[in-house]
């Protein structure tokens, strides 16, 4: 609808891209076009808006098949106007020219046109085929007869209308027979999904079993391998023990060997030592046999001599020597006592020595 601004008595119309405008002034065209911004005097002005851009008519009428079932049809129609003028001489795209809008309802009839001319050709098409033929390959069908028709209608290009394109988007029956007809295939439907399921199950079981054996073949292969694995451990701890036996011999061996030569070497230290301290103490021996011989040799020289001294000194020298000596070996004497007996007697043994010695 288009833009209309009352200012002082005028009107403004500013229209848009995809209508176009059309402004007579007392029979004369004064504006024409798409997208127009004028002013003018609305008790003079005549103005028609007419859309150039692509519309969309959806319709949905029902058909009846050959074999007389009833089919509803979806379909959606594109077209443009593109001849404006002519449309607008042959439809009433008139507006207020102080409010903007359509004095009629120009889209209304081209809906109620084009609705009408596709559902004539749709009817003709359905006629002749059967409901099954109809909802498998009726869409296509139908769509090409909607197009062809339209297409050779004088009215459209003599309205100014051109069709885009046209689509059709579904061709359903009754809910009570498109039942019946789901019936059949939905049992088929049912019947291969109960077939996929006992085929999967079988499947299923297959692999199980499969499963089952693979366990049971990998249980008996581990059983193989730890009986393998047992000889191995008993093998291996057999020559273990071989190997620590002799490795116990060999030490055993060594260990006796090494005893023997620190027993012959000991032995032989010890022959070496006694060796040694017999030779020393022979050495010894005959050291004091010397020793004790030379001693004796200058004891008897000392004795001979004394004896030769004292053979030649007189007896009274050698009394005189005697008590000396005796006066040397005798205990240190503080004082002495000697009493008259004492004395006598030992005066009368003097007078005795000295008168029995020579003169």
């Amino acid at each position: 609808m288009a833009d209309i601004t009352r200012r002082l008595g005028r009107r403004h119309l500013r229209g848009a891209p995809t209508a176009h405008v059309r402004h007579h002034k007392s029979g004369r065209l004064v504006h024409d076009g798409p997208g127009l911004s004028f002013w003018y005097r609305s008790l003079t002005a005549a103005l028609s808006e007419v859309p150039v851009d692509d519309r969309e008519l959806a319709m949905t009428f029902h058909a009846r098949t050959s074999d007389f079932q009833d089919v509803a049809v979806q379909a959606t129609v594109t077209y443009r106007i593109s001849d404006p003028a002519l449309a607008a001489a042959r439809l009433d795209f008139s507006i207020d020219p102080d409010t903007g809008a359509w004095r009629g309802t120009p889209l209304e009839q081209l809906g109620s046109l084009l609705t009408e001319t596709a559902q004539q050709h749709a009817l003709d098409v359905l006629a002749r085929t059967s409901l099954a033929s109809a909802l498998v390959d009726g869409v296509a069908a139908v769509r090409e007869r909607i197009a062809g028709g339209l297409a050779a209608e004088p009215r459209l290009p003599a309205t100014g209308i051109e069709v885009v394109t046209v689509r059709v988007v579904a061709l359903r029956p009754e809910p009570e027979v498109e039942r019946a007809l789901r019936t059949p295939a939905r049992e088929q439907i049912q019947q291969d999904a109960d077939k996929a399921t006992y085929e999967r199950r079988a499947v299923a079981v297959e692999r199980e079993r499969a499963i089952a054996e693979n366990e049971l073949a990998s249980q008996i292969e581990l059983a193989r391998r730890e009986e393998q694995l047992v000889d191995q451990r008993g093998t291996n701890a057999r020559r273990e023990a071989e190997e620590h036996a002799a490795a116990d011999a060999v030490r055993a061996g060594a260990e006796a060997a090494r005893t023997v030569r620190l027993a012959e070497a000991e032995a032989t230290r010890s022959l070496r030592l006694a060796e040694a301290e017999a030779t020393r103490k022979v050495r010894l021996a005959g050291a004091d046999a010397r020793a004790e011989r030379e001693v004796g040799a200058a004891r008897a020289e000392a004795q001979a001599a004394w004896l030769r001294v004292h053979g030649e000194v007189d007896v009274a020298t050698l009394h005189a020597l005697t008590g000396t000596r005796l006066a040397e070996n005798l205990p240190r004497i503080e004082s002495v006592t000697v009493s008259p007996d004492v004395l006598t007697g030992l005066l009368a043994r003097l007078g005795n020595g000295a008168a029995g010695e020579p003169a």
